[in-house]
């Protein structure tokens, strides 16, 4: 799950950068949890559309800087598997900057 995770936050990564936009991917230890993110400086996403990523209730897609096509159902399924291994899932966004998508997962079993 942990793969399929950072798979999916990688390919939108790259999927929402223009040509010689930068990604990164950290980690960091914060207590008993770790916490790792992917930054990217793409398109970034309105307050207004950060509110529909992680609900089921409202798809929502966004064209890829080269017309990729996406379902909206790849950061519904992050959410899941984070928070089905104790974690949560964070963004942080502004348009015409970039995004930066994290998640906490617990170092122990809860």
């Amino acid at each position: 799950m942990l793969k399929t995770i950072l798979r999916n936050l990688m390919s939108n990564a790259i999927k929402f950068r223009p040509s010689g936009g930068k990604i990164s991917i950290d980690a960091s230890n914060r207590g008993d949890d770790v916490l790792i993110w992917v930054t990217d400086t793409g398109i970034g996403i309105t307050k207004e559309n950060i509110t529909k990523l992680f609900d089921i209730s409202q798809t929502h897609t966004t064209d890829g800087t080269n017309e990729e096509k996406g379902t909206g159902l790849g950061l519904l399924l992050c959410k899941e598997f984070v928070e089905k291994h104790g974690g949560i899932i964070y963004v942080e966004s502004e348009a015409g900057k970039g995004s930066a998508f994290s998640f906490s997962l617990p170092l122990k079993s809860r």
